[in-house]
């Protein structure tokens, strides 16, 4: 999978002979090295590891490829389709892959820079994309929806939420249909991967396990055997997936599904798994991490009840109190949707109460 041979396989690639870091009760067995984009690194023998740029914070994804049976190789999701992205995986199948036959594409979920190039590699390659079922009808959807101007329940979500005028304005004269923009054409079928479903890839076999609250279902893959995560955005290291009110679902509970999700992955795996995840380093301390996770939005979710016993508040207003950062134009629709979650969630256990006004939404304690 690399130029370089791997050493022997170990799951705590404490073999590598890197320094391992240590961080908030988390262990980086590769300390801070990462690859180049387009560069792959030997995870394992059999698995590589490669990343692709994201535009903002995010700044790069992680992707895995894992080698087939038969001396092929399958990818496991693959970036923006953007420019840059497309050159990187032209100059690697040039290049380190010129000689390996692409067999499939596991995705673990919906979002851009996840499902961004999987089209275009399953029509240049003409292989199947393995998605669950879910995931795939919202990246379908998504694609098929470009419009002039947003549609009036989606600006009636975000008066709800406290936008004003002014910016509903703005987002009337933004059009709709930005993801279509990252994402490129997928194939009419895809493979479905269900929650418990055992895929053998090479000499491994990968459990699904499905998880809600960040996207309906999103997947990541389990090798218990090898003790290893390919963990997408389910669980990173030092960032908190964004947890938000979608529009196709804006009377759901997605934080609630979250922390039922956090729940079943730490029943399910064991403490020292090595965690691939979609950001970051690979890391250990996945019992940690989980429980680091759900302490957190518990904290939120807290610190905004007892905000809520003094004073009335919208979406929009809360965003002091739950962020620990300056929210401007390029991530209020994230924030907005990420305080909705934390309002809904509260609203559902009946810590809290809400009030529509001339169409929006005031929240204040039970």
């Amino acid at each position: 999978m690399a130029s370089n041979t791997p050493p022997a396989y170990d799951a705590s690639l404490a073999d590598h002979g890197f320094e391992a870091k240590e961080l908030k009760g988390l262990t980086y067995p590769l300390g801070e090295h990462a690859p180049q984009y387009g560069e792959i690194y030997p995870i394992a023998p059999d698995m590589g590891w490669t990343r692709m740029p994201v535009p903002g914070n995010l700044a790069h994804i992680n992707l895995w490829l894992l080698d087939e049976a038969d001396g092929g190789y399958a990818i496991a999701d693959t970036g923006l389709f953007m420019p840059p992205t497309i050159e990187m995986w032209k100059a690697m199948f040039a290049g380190a892959l010129a000689d390996r036959e692409l067999k499939r594409i596991f995705v673990t979920h919906f979002h851009p820079d996840h499902v961004g190039c999987a089209g275009w590699l399953a029509n240049k390659f003409k292989v199947p994309i393995w998605m669950n079922r879910t995931e795939w009808l919202m990246a379908r959807m998504l694609i098929a929806e470009q419009l002039e101007h947003p549609p009036e329940d989606v600006l009636s979500n975000r008066r709800f939420s406290g936008y004003d005028e002014q910016r509903i304005d703005t987002l009337r004269q933004a059009g709709w249909g930005g993801f279509a923009r990252a994402v490129s054409r997928l194939p009419t079928g895809h493979v479905r991967m269900d929650d418990g479903q055992v895929i053998r890839v090479g000499q491994r076999d990968w459990t699904v396990m499905t998880g809600g609250g960040h996207t309906p279902e999103h997947a990541s893959l389990v090798d218990f055997t090898n003790n290893m995560i390919i963990a997408g955005d389910q669980i990173l290291p030092r960032i908190t997936s964004n947890v938000s009110v979608m529009d196709s679902e804006p009377e759901a509970d997605p934080l609630g599904e979250w922390l039922a999700s956090i729940a079943k992955f730490r029943e399910a795996l064991p403490a020292d798994m090595l965690v691939l995840p979609a950001h970051g380093q690979p890391f250990t301390g996945v019992h940690v991490r989980l429980d680091k996770l759900a302490s957190g939005h518990h904290e939120r979710l807290d610190r905004l009840e007892l905000e809520l016993r003094t004073t009335e508040m919208r979406a929009v207003d809360t965003f002091t109190l739950l962020f620990e950062r300056e929210i401007d134009d390029t991530v209020y629709g994230l924030a907005t949707g990420e305080a909705q979650a934390h309002l809904r969630h509260l609203h559902f256990a009946g810590r809290i109460k809400c009030e529509i006004h001339d169409g929006v939404g005031w929240y204040h304690a039970a």
